[in-house]
């Protein structure tokens, strides 16, 4: 038997390699396909992170490159379990938007026990899909710890992305501010302004010398107070006399005007003088040029309006908020007192009484 040698040469040995090799490949289902890829920046911001509460959530997402979503893609938002009332969210608690463009209206909207599903919303590659869910419809689990959200495309590729957030108990902060309340009477010099008029002497934090009063003439003194309080419902400040100015004599000078004690502020007059009637002989009153509470009616018509001292306390300065105890009608107000006699006034020279400020802060 004859031997006949073959040869084969190397250009044909190459190319039945690669048919013998794309027979196998082939063979065994070994393919090209678009790989899934994983959704990118993904994050749920929640609005309230307590355990068992309601809170919304904010997602966000970026669609990867080289992916795109037709509007008929689902979009699917899968919650950890724990969460509950994931199936009464309805369609319009959701405000979907691309790269934070104006919100779209969203399809096929479908709520199930742990999930939300929806579409109509195209994209490609870098595009940013956020989607808001609003307060008040899923509560958070009851325990403290983190879970895990998955958000899914179902489209040609299948992209998926994950995120978590912390269900964590409150941080309860507490601090004590301690009370602080100071009140401060002085005197003040001749010739200040005091609501409309102006003061004749000087007066200090404890006393208001009239001194010697002349038929006819008006005396004005006047005392400055000021608070200064952290008090939230701020302060009222009050005063009151322990009787008319009299004289141990038996005399005295009544309360403005001739004898009446106005409660309502009043434009200042002189006492009429009318003769067998002691009432009419001389009255004094007070002024305040706080704005505030029944104060006001001390400043309407620009000011210079009067009422009777009296026993029982009437306020002449107040605020409903803390004070700086500078600040004019909120930390600082202006007292005046004014007496005028007539001829007919009996003679004294220790006619006197005493004031007493009460002031009473409201914290």
């Amino acid at each position: 038997m004859f031997v006949i040698p073959t040869h084969v040469g190397f250009t044909h040995r190459v190319v039945a390699m690669l048919v013998a090799c794309a027979t196998v490949l082939w063979s065994i289902g070994v393919y090209s396909t678009a790989q899934a890829a994983n959704l990118i920046e993904v994050q749920d911001t929640l609005t309230d992170s307590g355990p068992s509460v309601t809170s919304g959530h904010n997602f966000s997402f970026e669609i990867p490159a080289g992916s795109t979503v037709g509007t008929t893609t689902d979009y699917v938002i899968t919650f950890p379990a724990g969460f509950t009332g994931v199936n009464t969210v309805v369609s319009g608690d959701l405000v979907v938007r691309k790269n934070a463009g104006a919100p779209i209206t969203i399809g096929n909207f479908a709520a199930g026990a742990q999930t939300l599903t929806f579409d109509n919303i195209p994209a490609t590659s870098t595009d940013v899909i956020t989607v808001v869910l609003a307060d008040g419809k899923v509560t958070n689990p009851a325990g403290i710890q983190s879970y895990e959200f998955l958000i899914s495309v179902a489209n040609a590729t299948s992209d998926t992305g994950r995120t978590r957030v912390a269900i964590v108990d409150y941080v309860t902060v507490t601090a004590v501010v301690d009370t602080t309340f100071d009140f401060v009477v002085s005197g003040l010099a001749t010739s200040t302004s005091v609501n409309g008029t102006s003061t004749t002497g000087t007066a200090t934090a404890t006393q208001i010398p009239f001194g010697v009063l002349a038929a006819g003439s008006i005396y004005t003194l006047g005392q400055q107070l000021s608070v200064q309080t952290n008090a939230a419902n701020g302060f009222v400040v009050t005063v009151q006399q322990d009787s008319n100015l009299e004289s141990s004599t038996g005399a005295d000078i009544d309360g403005f005007s001739n004898g009446t004690y106005v409660n309502t502020p009043t434009a200042w007059s002189a006492p009429t003088n009318s003769l067998l009637v002691e009432n009419t002989w001389g009255h004094w009153g007070l002024t305040s040029n706080d704005s505030d509470l029944n104060a006001s009616e001390f400043t309407t018509g620009g000011g210079d309006r009067w009422v009777a001292a009296s026993t029982t306390p009437r306020i002449v300065f107040s605020h409903n908020d803390p004070a700086d105890g500078t600040t004019q009608d909120y930390g600082q107000a202006e007292v005046a007192y004014r007496v005028q006699i007539s001829p007919l006034q009996e003679a004294g020279d220790d006619y006197n009484t005493t004031l007493m400020y009460i002031a009473t802060p409201t914290f």
